[in-house]
């Protein structure tokens, strides 16, 4: 009996010993590209891509009907072309013939079939369904409804999609770029259920392998996509893998050690080891590590709070906050607390990168001798008689609120620093109970309005963006000319006064804007930049 029993723990021990090298692929004779996401991917379902952590991975997986390109132009993806009728209405989306879904047991005989228009009529209804609780149901707001409350997203035939919108808005393209619009099929769908987000089917470059939440996600490259490059069919790699390593002290070790292909983050625990103070790689990292950097649509901000019951009346004196403004100097603070990592935000808060940017020559430089003429045009001389103001902000940002509180005493300016976690925070501003709290906005497509929209009215928090709620009656009726104007030229010069009312009246004072960098071993090559900060990967070789 005893011997029977060691026997079968025997044979129980190689058959759990052998389903582990099954789920934990032996990819060593593979083309692996391996980065770490410190933070929690929640779902591979794309309705659900809302943080980077999930639009890194899902965009891997899926294709939608157009897409960026790194200079933020829209391109062709699943849909080869497009019309845009002259009263910018209607969407006619013409569907190439040669996309298929990755093979599934969810298909007959498991292989991918052909997406076909009705594919993205569904996805893009889906998006919408209440009971799934998409974070991107508003990328839909602008297309028309029937009079039974559904989209109008129209499979005209297998290869030609119609969406009609209920009024002219010409950031649309570059909305249906975004991970949320993929297209999806619906048999793996109704098949899994809410399992779809760790089942994903799609008809990306690389198609879903394994994923033990928290410890690795590997991906495979799709034999049959669709897109080439230089003659050659993409994707270049065999296998992408994701670790999931929190402390990042411990993620930038593993790369120094080969472990990971790519850092995409500068902590503050380690960018004096990797960087000199001009934000050049340190010489000693120089022989294995190179260093892409590119301009990223992120505005880092502190924000005044404007709306009625603030605590903090004088901050609703125009002078005071442009006083504030011009009292510290955000080149130095680059400087000597980000490694020079950013562009200092002179220029207002629409971000350098952003198609149609202009550096607005009245934005706010450092000047001493203006913001101590202002204090005293507010009626605070030397700051004298202005109660100590209150930043909210987390302890990421620490290093800076400090800076900034410093400098500020030089003018008399007494400032406190209120330090909390991030979702306490978030809290405050959307309650409006920070009279004064550091922000940041980073871009979900590439137009300003989606950074003008946060001074719009009716996007009052809590129910929009708009934080300070800052109001403006001409800013609120160029940013409505703006969302119907479908001549660029024209859409972007309302654009610029827009940012020039913000500057002027003060509701934020924008601190830089930011930038990424990403480090990589010199056998890495081909990892494009784009300033939504995406992960390219479809073209990246790895030439051991």
């Amino acid at each position: 009996m005893v011997r029977f029993f060691s026997f079968s723990l025997i044979i129980l021990f190689f058959s759990i010993l052998s389903s582990c090298k099954s789920s934990f692929e032996d990819l060593s004779h593979l083309s692996v590209f391996r980065y770490n996401e410190d933070g929690n991917i929640t779902s591979l379902d794309p309705i659900y891509a809302r943080n980077q952590a999930n639009i890194w991975a899902t965009s891997q997986i899926f294709n939608s009907l157009v897409q960026l390109d790194t200079a933020l132009n829209v391109v062709p993806d699943i849909a080869h072309s497009w019309q845009i009728s002259e009263d910018g209405l209607l969407y006619t989306f013409f569907l190439r013939d040669d996309v298929y879904f990755h093979d599934s047991e969810v298909f007959a005989q498991g292989k991918g079939r052909r997406v076909v228009a009705e594919d993205f009529a569904y996805s893009l209804s889906r998006l919408t369904d209440p009971s799934l609780s998409s974070p991107g149901n508003w990328v839909m707001n602008a297309v028309q409804r029937r009079p039974d409350g559904s989209l109008w997203v129209e499979a005209v035939e297998d290869t030609i999609l119609e969406i009609r919108l209920s009024e002219p808005f010409p950031p649309m393209l570059g909305l249906l770029c975004m991970q949320y619009c993929s297209a999806v099929p619906r048999e793996a769908v109704e098949k899994y259920g809410q399992d779809f987000r760790k089942k994903p089917v799609g008809t990306g470059p690389f198609y879903f392998k394994y994923w033990k939440e928290g410890t690795r996600l590997v991906l495979r490259k799709n034999p049959d996509y669709f897109e080439f490059y230089k003659g050659e069919r993409l994707p270049f790699l065999d296998a992408i893998s994701i670790s999931f390593i929190i402390d990042r002290q411990t993620a930038f070790l593993e790369f120094i050690k080969g472990n990971l292909d790519i850092l995409t983050r500068v902590d503050a625990s380690y960018k004096d080891e990797l960087l000199t103070p001009a934000g050049e790689i340190q010489q000693k990292h120089q022989e294995h590590f190179y260093k892409r950097t590119g301009s990223f649509l992120n505005t880092e901000y502190l924000g005044f709070f404007m709306g009625e019951g603030t605590a903090m009346n004088e901050l609703q004196q125009r002078k005071v906050r442009q006083a504030i403004n011009f009292g510290f100097d955000r080149s130095r603070m680059l400087q000597y607390l980000r490694n020079n990592i950013g562009t200092p935000a002179y220029a207002g808060f629409v971000p350098v990168g952003m198609p149609g940017f202009y550096e607005n020559k009245g934005g706010f430089s450092f000047n001493p001798d203006k913001a101590r003429r202002l204090l005293a045009e507010a009626g605070f001389p030397g700051g004298e008689g202005l109660p100590a103001i209150e930043l909210a902000t987390t302890s990421q940002y620490m290093d800076i609120s400090q800076y900034i509180q410093h400098e500020l005493a030089r003018l008399g300016i007494r400032m406190q620093i209120n330090v909390m976690p991030p979702a306490t925070l978030r809290e405050m501003m959307a309650k409006g109970e920070a009279p004064f709290f550091r922000g940041s906005w980073i871009a979900d497509y590439p137009d300003a309005e989606n950074y003008l929209a946060l001074f719009y009215t009716p996007n009052h928090s809590p129910a929009g963006p708009n934080y300070t709620h800052f109001s403006n009656a001409h800013f609120d009726e160029l940013y409505e000319r703006a969302r119907l104007e479908v001549v660029d030229s024209v859409r972007f010069a309302l654009y610029r006064q827009m940012d020039s009312i913000v500057i002027v009246e003060a509701p934020v004072i924008p601190l830089y804007y930011d930038q990424s960098m990403r480090f990589l071993p010199h056998y890495v090559k081909g990892l494009q930049t784009n300033p939504l900060n995406h992960m390219l990967l479809k073209k990246v070789r790895i030439e051991q």
